[in-house]
């Protein structure tokens, strides 16, 4: 059975989550310049999910005041592992004011060697790469809300506790298709193209014709 800790506002001190961490992030909606960071999910791959709900000072919480969080996300010696972290990043830029760095993304190793398929979800890699069915249904519920039910929780703590499993087979694959030096390459541009997308060069992509 998985467990899940609910944090307020900030990370316990002295928490250790080893040299490499799964990461995500549930916000009010996707345009990071509207929508407010409202829970960060953290795992260190051994069957626990840190969550940590960041509220706002106009709801009496600290908002962006979680120095051991913040401390983590900016660790040069803790690789933080996404799905999909270009988005995650900008949130957390956003958010938090702090630029998440170095990086891992499983659905960037995902297009890289699963080209057979055109499914890079992470529901798809779940089942596909770890066995495990996850259910989206509340992907789009309120984060903001003051309590998060038990099904916010369940499915919040769902989007980190396999990524290690899904990486350690990425990675295999990374290096059997003789392409893990590209994707390095692409995980250590992402801080910046999650910067440009905060810049506003999402659409038109900077790098089009």
């Amino acid at each position: 059975m998985s467990g899940i800790e609910l944090h307020k506002h900030d990370l316990p001190d002295g928490l250790d989550l080893g040299p490499l961490v799964a990461v995500d992030t549930e916000t009010m909606g996707l345009n990071p310049h509207r929508d407010r960071l409202c829970l960060v999910q953290l795992s260190a791959g051994d069957g626990t999910a840190h969550l940590v709900q960041i509220i706002p000072a106009a709801q009496g919480g600290r908002g962006a005041d979680c120095p051991n969080l913040k401390r983590l996300l900016a660790d040069p010696g803790v690789t933080k592992l996404f799905h999909f972290a270009r988005f995650d990043i900008a949130a957390l830029q956003q958010g938090l004011g702090v630029l998440t760095q170095p990086v891992i993304c499983t659905k960037i190793a995902s297009k890289l060697v699963r080209t057979y398929t055109d499914r890079h979800g992470l529901k798809d890699l779940c089942r596909d790469l770890a066995g495990v069915e996850i259910s989206k249904q509340q992907q789009t519920s309120d984060w903001g809300a003051a309590e998060l039910t038990p099904d916010q929780l369940t499915y919040a703590a769902s989007d980190v506790l396999y990524l290690h499993r899904i990486w350690e087979k990425l990675r295999s694959l990374l290096i059997r298709e003789n392409r893990l030096d590209i994707a390095e390459a692409a995980y250590g541009f992402l801080p910046a193209r999650a910067r440009l997308d905060l810049l506003g060069y999402e659409e038109p992509d900077l790098f089009a014709h």
